[in-house]
C-alpha cells in the first residue's frame, strides 16, 4: 500500500518509507491511499475471536500488502504479550483498560508494534545503517517507545521531554534505561519538543549525517496500530449482548482517538465518539466554531493530554475531506479544569471503588455527561466506554491527596524507579539540538 501526506506536496510513499522516514517531505503527515473495509462476517463472530486474531486482521488491512502474513502475524503476536480489558465502572460505563503493558500506559501497544516493524525493515535491508528514533514526549510516550525499542539491534531512540513538566514516576522509565536510550531534557513545553523533532526531519544536513525516524503518533506504525484495541472493546462487549456503543477518548496529541476513527471507517460499529480534553481545549474550540487555532499549551494534572497544537489534527481533518461538519458529526468535544479532574477522580472512587488515573477522568466525566443526555433523549440505552490510559500508580502524587489513601505501585513499576537517572539538558533552540545530533 503507497502512503500519501495530508499536506499534498509530496510523492507517494511506500510503507518501509513512511515508517522509517516517519514525516513526510513536507513535513505533512502520512496517510495510506485507502482503508480497506473489513468483511460482515468478522464483525458476526468477532466476539469468538482472540484479541491476537482480531488484531492480526486489522494489521492485514494496512500492512499485509507489504509484510509476509507468517512475519506480520509474529509482529502482532509479540506486541500483544498483554490484555487490554473491559472492565465495567456503573450502569452502562465500562473502562477499557490499557494499562497492563510493560510501562503500564495505552502506549505500549503502538511503541511495541512499530519497534518490531522497523526491525523487520532494517533486517531486510541488511545495510548495517542505524536508525535513529526521535520522540517527544508529555509523559508516557517517551517510556512506552523507550521500552519498546529498548535493546533493539540497529536503532538508537532520543527522548525529548519537557522539564519539570512529567511526574517524577513517567521521568523514570525512560531516563534510568542507558543502553539505546539517550533522554534529552529540554527547558520548554511539550510542543517545543514536538518542534524539535519535526525540524531535526526537515533539516537536509542533518538527514545526511544520520538516518532519522520519529516515533510519536506522527509515524503511521505507532498510531495505526492503537486502532487493534476498540475491536478488542467492541468483541468484549458483543459479548455480553452490548453492541450500542459509544466510545470517549482522553486527546492531547489526537493519535489514539485517530485510531478509533480508522476503526470506524473499516466498518467498527461505533455509534459516536468523545474527544476529552483538560484545559488545552484547541480541538474542543474547533469543533465549536470551526476554527482550528493552535496556541502554546498549559499544564495540567492529567499532563500527557497537555498539548497546544495536536500533530494528528492534520489527520482527521483529511480523513473527513476537511468537513467540519462530517467532522462533529462523528465527534463531540468536551474540557476540564484540574479542579473538574480531581473532582471525578474523587467521586468515582468513592461512588464505585474504580480508581482513575488524572487522564481517565476526563473520559469518565465526559462520557457520565454524555450518556445522561442521550439515554434521557432515548428509549434504547446506548453503552459508553472510556479510554483509561494509564495506571493511576503513575500520578501517585496526583492522585493520593485527592483520594485521601495511599496508591499502590506495581512491581514493574516500582523497578523503574530503582535505576539513576541519565538525561541531556537541553534548550528549546533547534540550534543546540542539531549540534547535539550531530556530535553524535
Amino acid at each position: 500500500m503507497k502512503f500519501y501526506s495530508t499536506n499534498n506536496n509530496a510523492p507517494l510513499a511506500t510503507l518501509e518509507k513512511a515508517v522509517v522516514k516517519g514525516l513526510a517531505e513536507d513535513r505533512g503527515l502520512y496517510m495510506p491511499e485507502r482503508i480497506k473495509q473489513l468483511p460482515q462476517e468478522f464483525f458476526d463472530t468477532i466476539q469468538d475471536k482472540t484479541f491476537q486474531e482480531i488484531a492480526f486482521a486489522v494489521a492485514d488491512a494496512f500492512f499485509g500488502e507489504d509484510v509476509p502474513a507468517d512475519d506480520l502475524r509474529r509482529i502482532v503476536d509479540d506486541t500483544l504479550q498483554f490484555d487490554c480489558p473491559v472492565v465495567p465502572v456503573k450502569d452502562n460505563i465500562y473502562a477499557l483498560e490499557l494499562f497492563h503493558g510493560p510501562t503500564l500506559a495505552f502506549k505500549d501497544v503502538g511503541a511495541r508494534f512499530m519497534a518490531r516493524l522497523l526491525q523487520y525493515f532494517i533486517k531486510k535491508e541488511n545495510e548495517g545503517q542505524q536508525v535513529n528514533v526521535l520522540v517527544a514526549t508529555s509523559g508516557d510516550t517517551g517510556s512506552a517507545v523507550a521500552n519498546g525499542f529498548l535493546g533493539v539491534e540497529g536503532i538508537h531512540v532520543y527522548v525529548l521531554y519537557p522539564k519539570g513538566k512529567v511526574s517524577p514516576i513517567q521521568e523514570c522509565q525512560f531516563t534510568t534505561l542507558g543502553q539505546n536510550i539517550t533522554a534529552v531534557e529540554v527547558d520548554g513545553v511539550f510542543d517545543d519538543c514536538q518542534r524539535l523533532v519535526k525540524s531535526a526531519f526537515m533539516d537536509d544536513e542533518l538527514c545526511r549525517h544520520m538516518r532519522l525516524t520519529s516515533a510519536n503518533s506522527i509515524n503511521v506504525a505507532r498510531f495505526l496500530p492503537q486502532a487493534f484495541y476498540y475491536f478488542w472493546a467492541y468483541a468484549q462487549l458483543k459479548k455480553r449482548g452490548l453492541t450500542d456503543i459509544v466510545v470517549c477518548v482522553p486527546s492531547g496529541n489526537f493519535g489514539n482517538i485517530c485510531a478509533g476513527l480508522f476503526a470506524k471507517r473499516m466498518g467498527l460499529p461505533i455509534r459516536h465518539f468523545i474527544a476529552a480534553n483538560n484545559a488545552n481545549s484547541v480541538f474542543f474550540e474547533y469543533l465549536q466554531s470551526g476554527d482550528y487555532v493552535p496556541r502554546a499549551s498549559v499544564q495540567t494534572i492529567a499532563n500527557a493530554m497537555d498539548v497546544g497544537d495536536p500533530s494528528n489534527f492534520a489527520r482527521i481533518y483529511d480523513l473527513y475531506g476537511k468537513s467540519h461538519a462530517a467532522i462533529i458529526a462523528d465527534i463531540s468535544g468536551c474540557t476540564y479544569t484540574d479542579a473538574q479532574i480531581a473532582e471525578t477522580i474523587r467521586r468515582t472512587y468513592v461512588d464505585t471503588r474504580y480508581l482513575c488515573d488524572p487522564h481517565g477522568a476526563c473520559g469518565m466525566r465526559a462520557l457520565e455527561e454524555y450518556m445522561s443526555m442521550v439515554n434521557a433523549q432515548s428509549v434504547n440505552a446506548q453503552v459508553g466506554v472510556f479510554l483509561e490510559t494509564a495506571h493511576p500508580a503513575k500520578f501517585k502524587d496526583t492522585v493520593e491527596p485527592i483520594i485521601g489513601t495511599y496508591v499502590a505501585i506495581p512491581a514493574r513499576l516500582a523497578a523503574f524507579m530503582q535505576g539513576t537517572k541519565q538525561s541531556v539538558p537541553m534548550t528549546a533552540e533547534f540550534t543546540d539540538f542539531k549540534t547535539f545530533l550531530m556530535s553524535r
